[in-house]
């Protein structure tokens, strides 16, 4: 059935156990799901049907690296495959746009999030998809540890595009994600393909490391062996950098790595890495994500992980190549403060969430928001404030409708006589009205859609086809921009206390289980239990040797992390000064939980807007406990909530 593809594409004569299972059930008509471990084949599971189904294979990635490693693999096997993503010109989209309607790709590649393009969604809704897969799967879930809320409207968008098959993929998935994944999908259990987490070539050990003897216990580690391929996982940037001169100035040659560089930066650093130039990267998690490489030999996590989820992910792109590589962590309790402070960090205020209920209130029938926006306007980062909106659309008070861009704005290409010309009767009367309606700016046309709509009651979806049309055929460059959601309030009547303190309840539920992931990920460290075993029980893996051979624990060495730094009392006087400007500088009185951020060193859209960085009080804190913390600001301020 697909072993002359399989030979012909991949230059395979067999698959790996779990892929002919999955393979088969989507050739087969049927959906379904692979849980195997990182760096198993999971894309080969896609990448065959995808040759031999009548249609377009739609791919949803979480990350542009990603993307481009799975494109550069299906060109090396003469697949024509194609992804639209923010990297590419208008001219490059376009084209690829026109292969996929010629059915030239077999294989596009997007993020989640291009699904609220109302010109992407246009565009799609008229290719006949056979199969929608879904990498990173595990995103779909509350309970997962990389929730995204975009990905929980995937089984609507799998309904309105009719596509038949839907495959999910992914590397770390718990029993309860598992079971959360299969049913927002509808896929039969038996189509759950599991093969197993434990990796035989991995030796795991957790070294108790005290944080004043962290830097030389790296060095002593890398020193065993400077030739070996190796990836140190830090949690902050600051950390990447500070350790990467250190470790030079010591003569081990490394290079820092984290999202706070620019991206060419990033790209060259990485592809050092890849061709064997680079032996050691210090990164954060920014790395990783999409590398493919077989030899590396080391992973080494200076910092606590986020979760026990993370370090399997982490350690799962160490010896991808089958022969033995060393996964250490230099574990202590000092830095956790700071993992818990990402979860804080993320929690809105009940008066946040009030001030979003407030504008559903006031805008009975539609509710327009833009999500930037609203961000500020509400002092809610985004990745919480689209889940807020996830919980609002389960409570059935709003139902999306549409996303749109507010602005849409044209250069002209062809004049404007020569594309009227293009058309005749009503619809070259439409397309005068358009161009009537589009006041000019030195070089660029604005469209009025209002205008439009006043003069001659025409439909903003038919305008856009339009100009769209015009943008396809190369008579205009077409710039979109503002993307405004768009909300049918289905219930405007609530009681506004008392929603949300339930929807604060919810985010409050959240928290403690993101809290309890990170004591279970340091109980697992701490274990006496196989680490090998206990990782995949974790993953629902039940087949793995109850005693690796392979691992600390089985060496005989238990861990016990040392404890938190001794922290010095504050007075209350420091603490006064510290907080006084930042409340002075609020707009509104802040929570206690607002002061505590900043005190914390947290990001939040009030903090920038305040420009709360500059002031003196900014971080004083960062290194002690967010619960404790907020429970001083709450003894100087009693007045605050």
């Amino acid at each position: 059935m697909y072993q002359q593809t399989l030979k012909n594409y991949f230059g395979f004569d067999s698959l790996r156990p779990g892929q002919e299972d999955v393979i088969t059930k989507i050739l087969h008509g049927e959906s379904a799901c692979a849980i195997f471990p990182t760096g198993s084949g999971k894309s080969l599971c896609y990448q065959l049907p995808a040759i031999q189904l009548p249609h377009l294979t739609l791919v949803i990635s979480p990350l542009l690296a990603l993307m481009k490693d799975q494109l550069d693999f299906l060109h090396s096997k003469n697949i024509p495959a194609a992804s639209i993503d923010s990297s590419q010109s208008w001219d490059e989209s376009q084209q690829v746009m026109q292969g996929v309607r010629n059915g030239d790709i077999k294989v596009l590649m997007i993020s989640v999030e291009r699904l609220n393009n109302e010109r992407f969604r246009h565009f799609i809704s008229q290719v006949p998809i056979s199969l929608l897969v879904v990498d990173e799967a595990h995103c779909i879930s509350e309970w997962g540890h990389n929730f995204r809320p975009d990905y929980l409207k995937l089984p609507s968008h799998r309904l309105w595009l009719n596509i038949p098959q839907v495959l999910l993929l992914t590397a770390t998935a718990t029993p309860a994600v598992i079971e959360d994944m299969g049913q927002k999908f509808a896929i039969d259990k038996q189509n759950i393909v599991v093969t197993g987490f434990y990796r035989h070539n991995l030796d795991l050990a957790i070294a108790p490391t005290e944080e004043d003897n962290k830097q030389q216990a790296l060095l002593n580690q890398l020193e065993q062996d400077s030739s070996l391929p190796t990836i140190v996982y830090v949690t902050l940037q600051k950390t990447a950098e500070h350790l990467a001169s250190w470790l030079n100035q010591q003569g081990y040659q490394t290079q820092a790595y984290h999202a706070g560089m620019d991206s060419e930066h990033r790209q060259q650093i990485q592809q050092a890495f890849m061709a064997g130039n680079h032996r050691c990267i210090i990164a954060t998690i920014a790395f990783g994500m999409g590398i493919d490489k077989s030899d590396i030999r080391r992973v080494i996590h200076y910092d606590l992980p986020k979760s026990i989820e993370n370090y399997s992910q982490e350690i799962g792109r160490a010896g991808r190549d089958g022969l033995a590589s060393h996964c250490t962590v230099l574990a202590n309790k000092s830095g956790l403060n700071v993992l818990e402070n990402f979860v804080y960090g993320d929690t809105p205020d009940q008066e946040a969430i009030e001030a979003v209920l407030s504008q559903i209130q006031a805008s009975p029938g539609q509710w327009e928001i833009m999500l930037s926006r609203l961000s500020k306007d509400s002092n809610i980062r985004l990745l919480p404030l689209k889940t807020l909106l996830v919980y609002l659309e389960m409570h059935q008070i709003i139902e999306p409708q549409y996303t749109y861009f507010a602005d849409y704005r044209f250069k002209l290409l062809k004049d404007q006589q020569f594309i009227t010309e293009q058309f005749q009767g009503e619809r070259r009367e439409f397309v005068s009205q358009i161009f009537a309606c589009s006041p000019k700016a030195r070089t660029w046309y604005t469209v009025d859609f209002e205008a439009l709509w006043q003069s001659n009651q025409t439909e903003r979806k038919r305008v856009v086809a339009a100009i769209d049309y015009f943008s396809e055929k190369g008579w205009i460059e077409l710039e979109s921009k503002q993307m405004t959601d768009v909300y049918r309030v289905k219930n405007a009547q609530f009681n506004l206390q008392e929603q949300a303190g339930s929807l604060y309840d919810l985010f409050r539920k959240k928290e403690n289980s993101e809290i309890e992931r990170i004591t279970r990920m340091l109980n697992f460290f701490e274990s006496s239990q196989c680490l090998s075993h206990t990782l995949a029980s974790y993953f629902a893996d039940t087949n793995a040797p109850e005693q690796c051979g392979h691992c600390s624990v089985c060496r005989g060495h238990t861990a016990t992390l040392p404890g938190n730094l001794q922290l010095s009392d504050i007075s209350d006087n420091a603490l006064k000064a510290w907080c006084d400007p930042f409340i002075t500088a609020c707009p509104s009185q802040p929570s206690t939980a607002a002061v505590t951020r900043f005190l914390c060193g947290m990001t939040s859209p009030l903090n920038t807007k305040i420009k709360a960085r500059q002031m003196n009080g900014f971080a004083k804190l960062e290194s002690y406990p967010f619960r404790q913390t907020q429970t001083l600001v709450a003894g100087i301020y009693p007045h605050l909530v």
